[in-house]
């Protein structure tokens, strides 16, 4: 017992210490709050659009502005950037199950950026040359998978060696003027990958191995403006960002077929564009694209019960 306790006692300590070392919260304000904020500020002039949540309640969110990546504690809304951005868009992002690397979409730069978090060291790889906006990211113990909204193609960044793979869709995918791929995710049998195609409004299945691509049965459901996707379980959630609205979906195991559930939103809602979720709740940005963006214009990521 003595042991079990002491190991207890080391484990809180930790993670406190992990918590403090962003600079985020105390250990008495986290002891005396009892509800998370359903609004957190972000600085004026950010531009936010992804945001990713790991196991523990801080929220990281790139900035279209200049990269830059803010670190939010959910508890208090208190928050700070954490890395400087490189000067070009950081656009979806996802942190690794550990907590510990940051794996960042690059948009127009044809780029994505691989952060460790403790020592804000980036990494950069190319993944491609011709004129993209590399939309979304997701992962898998062994890749980091990025759509690119420009080209009908996906790309496969080893977490290992860093090599990049081009993955060209095929089969149903269809290519068509405007963003076409957009938000990612992973089947709920994670053998297969989830892209939807924001202005088709299709919601595509996606062999990893070979590309190809088939629709998933949505039952006549639609998803144009489709933008960040998130898999919880079987249940679908899918950013329809200048609706504002987040469509949910139950799916099936392998991802071919899906049946609506229902429609979230919140007149709090502006545009939002991804969405990330910690306990209860789904947390989405505020990207307010329909405002032109200032240095002091004002940005929010905003909490909704799933």
């Amino acid at each position: 017992m003595k042991t079990f306790l002491s190991r207890t006692r080391l484990f809180t300590i930790a993670v406190l210490v992990g918590v403090l070392s962003l600079g985020l919260v105390a250990p008495a304000e986290a002891k005396k709050h009892s509800r998370y904020p359903d609004s957190i500020a972000l600085p004026n002039g950010f531009r936010p659009e992804g945001i990713t949540i790991g196991k523990r309640p801080i929220a990281y969110l790139g900035s279209l502005a200049n990269g830059d990546i803010y670190a939010a504690d959910l508890r208090t809304g208190k928050g700070k950037v954490v890395v400087k951005g490189p000067g070009t868009p950081s656009v979806g992002l996802k942190v690794s199950a550990d907590g510990r690397t940051l794996y960042v979409a690059g948009g127009p730069s044809g780029q994505a950026r691989v952060i460790d978090l403790k020592s804000g060291t980036t990494r950069t790889y190319t993944l491609s040359t011709e004129p993209s906006f590399i939309n979304d990211v997701v992962l898998t113990k062994a890749a980091a998978w990025f759509t690119n909204s420009s080209r009908a193609e996906l790309y496969r960044l080893s977490r290992r060696t860093g090599v990049v793979t081009t993955i060209p869709l095929r089969g149903a995918w269809e290519q068509v003027d405007g963003f076409n791929a957009n938000g990612i995710a992973l089947t709920p049998n994670r053998r297969a990958l989830l892209v939807v195609n924001s202005t088709t409004g299709a919601l595509f299945r996606v062999n990893p191995a070979t590309g190809r691509a088939t629709r998933v049965d949505l039952g006549g459901a639609t998803l144009t403006s489709g933008d960040g996707l998130l898999v919880q379980g079987r249940r679908l959630y899918v950013v329809r960002n200048s609706l504002n609205q987040v469509a949910v979906f139950r799916l099936n195991a392998n991802g071919t077929k899906g049946s609506p559930l229902k429609v979230l939103t919140s007149p709090a809602f502006d545009v939002p564009t991804t969405v990330a979720a910690f306990k209860g709740s789904l947390y989405l940005p505020n990207a307010r694209f329909s405002t032109p963006p200032t240095p002091d214009t004002v940005y929010s990521v905003n909490r909704i019960h799933r």
